[in-house]
């Protein structure tokens, strides 16, 4: 848990939405909502003012989407995590959102702990993807050789082993976050504690040199590690 709020700012052009994310976040200890934004144009404005950690943002928003947001929000400010949010589960557009760098995606609806907990999960690194989202993701990235690099590796399949196996303990968490599962879950799954599962995803990352959730489940298709 970081000693100091992570700072968020909520993009949604619904003012009805809007109004209900900010009540879902109130009283957070975790996070600071330290700004809002209408459109995308002025969510760019305002994250030189409010310098944000985490940005939680519509996929559908008006004129400049919420792709289009987040590809221009990695290039300048590649350190800020964005959170995809929208009510609609089109899985097309969120494998888009995602291609342009953003680190998850919730469903509008979500109880205000989910939210909490995925900016929290992705303002430590992580991925948050939907279970549904996740079987999509990994057909998706095993058969598409042709779509252009991103930090999301290639699935040809690679046999050349490990240079540190991962432990037990680790292939049974590297299959759950494969199936969706959050670090709450897992922990819950596991009978740990959410410590003890972002230890071993830390160590899953190094054994497979990637930095996050979506790099490792792709990395360990690759490496014939998840069961598809």
């Amino acid at each position: 848990m970081e000693s100091t709020p992570i700072k968020v700012l909520v993009v949604e052009d619904q003012p009805k939405i809007l109004k209900n994310q900010l009540k879902l976040l109130d009283g957070a200890s975790e996070l600071s909502v330290v700004g809002t934004a209408m459109s995308g144009e002025e969510a760019l404005q305002e994250i030189p003012r409010c310098q944000p950690d985490v940005l939680l943002l519509d996929l559908g928003l008006p004129k400049m989407s919420g792709i289009d947001v987040t590809r221009e929000v990695k290039a300048a400010w590649p350190e800020i995590e964005i959170l995809i949010f929208t009510i609609f589960d089109e899985e097309q557009k969120v494998l888009e959102a995602i291609r342009a760098g953003a680190s998850g995606y919730l469903l509008k609806g979500a109880t205000a702990d989910k939210i909490v907990e995925a900016i929290c999960d992705v303002r430590a690194g992580g991925t948050v993807i939907q279970p549904n989202l996740a079987r999509i993701l990994l057909k998706h990235f095993r058969i598409d050789e042709t779509a252009p690099a991103t930090k999301v590796r290639r699935t040809a399949i690679d046999s050349t082993p490990l240079e540190k196996p991962l432990s037990e303990r680790e292939m049974e968490i590297l299959q759950l976050i494969a199936k969706g599962v959050s670090n709450h879950e897992a922990a819950a799954m596991l009978k740990l504690s959410k410590a003890t599962i972002r230890t071993h995803l830390e160590h899953i990352y190094v054994k497979l040199d990637v930095t996050n959730r979506v790099e490792a489940v792709t990395e360990g298709i690759r490496k014939g590690l998840i069961d598809m």
